[in-house]
């Protein structure tokens, strides 16, 4: 069963600041989608209310027509997978291990089945996070972890997977891979949705762009129209023109 967001009229205020203000959007069908905006646009804050995980918001967030704070947590997490933008354990877990816990929500039992392994497995494989699957998860690099949290939400095997910043702390080549990898799932059938500040990552990867600016919704489309020139000026306060390199692909180029 595929997985379907519904925001009507959402909004979320921390005081007397406005993060997010009016939010009607509808996710549904598997695709990429990526959540460019400024610091302080509120990216994270609607991740965090598509996940279930902030509750005092105003309107209503449904996932397949139930508020999402409604669901059972295990029944959630068994559909939807939740990528924060750093992860701090202060017990030493391997990399296997915090792989492992993203088959929580399916535990029957004491012990992880054939299945439990073949999805960490998997996952490891995907995220190229086998080398070091015996390292104490606290040692690895900030790059490292994140692909050891994206394994354990592969492993996961849910229908939509939210992801804050993916690709924060990696090198470029490991940046390349994961938007490839994100890619790949919405194509198979999950519907994946990262908040980014990387706009060529954003129109390279995406079928569809949703950006924010001070907490509203100013493009809803495919990359060319919602990464345009006007709007990135708008949205980003820089100067910006698509260019095309010799192989056809189009590019974002910053300028003053």
């Amino acid at each position: 069963m595929s997985v379907q967001f519904d925001l009507r009229g959402v909004g979320m205020s921390y005081g007397a600041s406005h993060v997010l203000s009016g939010l009607d959007l509808h996710f549904g069908e598997p695709q990429m989608l990526a959540l460019p905006g400024p610091n302080g646009a509120g990216k994270s804050t609607l991740l965090g209310i598509l996940a279930g995980l902030r509750t005092h918001h105003e309107g209503a967030c449904l996932m397949n027509g139930k508020p999402c704070a409604q669901w059972r947590r295990a029944d959630f997490a068994r559909q939807v997978a939740f990528v924060p933008q750093s992860l701090k354990l202060e017990f030493p877990f391997t990399a296997e291990q915090v792989v492992l816990m993203g088959r929580t929500p399916f535990g029957g039992g004491l012990f992880e089945g054939p299945h439990d392994w073949e999805a960490v497995n998997r996952a490891m494989e995907l995220t190229d996070t086998l080398q070091f699957r015996s390292r104490d998860f606290r040692s690895l690099s900030g790059g490292e972890r994140q692909r050891v949290v994206l394994a354990s939400a592969i492993a996961q095997q849910p229908q939509a997977m939210l992801l804050d910043e993916p690709t924060t702390f990696l090198d470029l080549r490991h940046q390349v891979a994961i938007y490839t990898l994100l890619r790949e799932l919405a194509r198979t059938g999950l519907l994946v949705i990262a908040a980014t500040h990387d706009l060529n990552l954003a129109a390279s990867y995406s079928d569809r762009v949703v950006a924010l600016k001070q907490g509203r919704v100013v493009a809803d489309a495919p990359p060319c129209e919602a990464l345009s020139s006007a709007r990135i000026r708008e949205v980003f306060g820089v100067a910006a023109e698509w260019l095309r390199r010799s192989d056809g692909k189009d590019w974002i180029s910053y300028g003053a």
